[in-house]
């Protein structure tokens, strides 16, 4: 697991503590009970502080998977 996906992880820990981290990378909002449109609006939250970036909220309905969001936040950092 490279650096971005670590923290990443450590996000979604934070706001699915239950959630095993080996299931993170798999993570999808249709396959997590716990994720909700409140989830969504935590998880954006974690990760804007964390990597420093301002998310575009008229792109939420995207951010549905582990794998949509790792490659959101690796296109911010890189055009940043």
């Amino acid at each position: 697991m490279n650096e971005l996906s670590a923290r990443l992880t450590a996000c979604f820990q934070t706001v699915f503590p239950d959630l095993p981290e080996t299931s993170i990378v798999t993570a999808r909002q249709d396959s997590v009970p716990a994720w909700d449109s409140v989830a969504t609006i935590m998880l954006v939250n974690v990760i804007e502080d964390e990597f420093r970036i301002q998310m575009d909220l008229e792109r939420l309905g995207e951010f549905s998977s582990f794998d949509a969001l790792l490659t959101y936040v690796n296109e911010s950092l890189k055009s940043s």
